[in-house]
């Protein structure tokens, strides 16, 4: 019935990338992790295409819109949903992200996980339909 999705969690906190992980998996979707983004950028570049991608934006070296910035610039995953999971809610970086064609924007802090992934399986569903 519901579709299952390869979710790709992009994020330098190693226990909410296990916890989302966990979460993902046991909703029945495929979960992949990085915990960089340039080990992000590392398994895109070598052909890793998930349904969707949840990024985080604050991470050392360089942060998720940059990530993102790249990806779109290389043309790596352009049918790839992306989705911003991040605490920062501030208006700049929303525009910003949504100027780089973000799927959706979750604030970390006011989204419990269960609905973390209830809202990216929302987002993905109505984009591939």
């Amino acid at each position: 019935m519901d579709k299952k999705y390869t979710v790709f969690l992009v994020d330098d906190d190693r226990f909410l990338l296990d916890m989302y992980s966990i979460k993902f998996n046991k909703s029945g979707h495929t979960a992949k992790v990085a915990g960089s983004s340039s080990d992000a950028l590392k398994m895109l570049r070598e052909g890793f295409v998930p349904d969707v991608m949840v990024l985080d934006i604050i991470m050392p070296g360089m942060d998720g819109l940059e990530l993102l910035e790249t990806i779109r610039k290389e043309k790596l995953i352009p049918d790839t949903t992306i989705i911003m999971l991040t605490n920062q809610s501030q208006s700049t970086e929303i525009d910003r992200a949504t100027k780089l064609g973000v799927a959706g924007y979750i604030v970390k802090a006011s989204t419990i996980p269960s609905e973390v992934v209830h809202e990216v399986v929302e987002i993905v569903s109505k984009r591939k339909g």
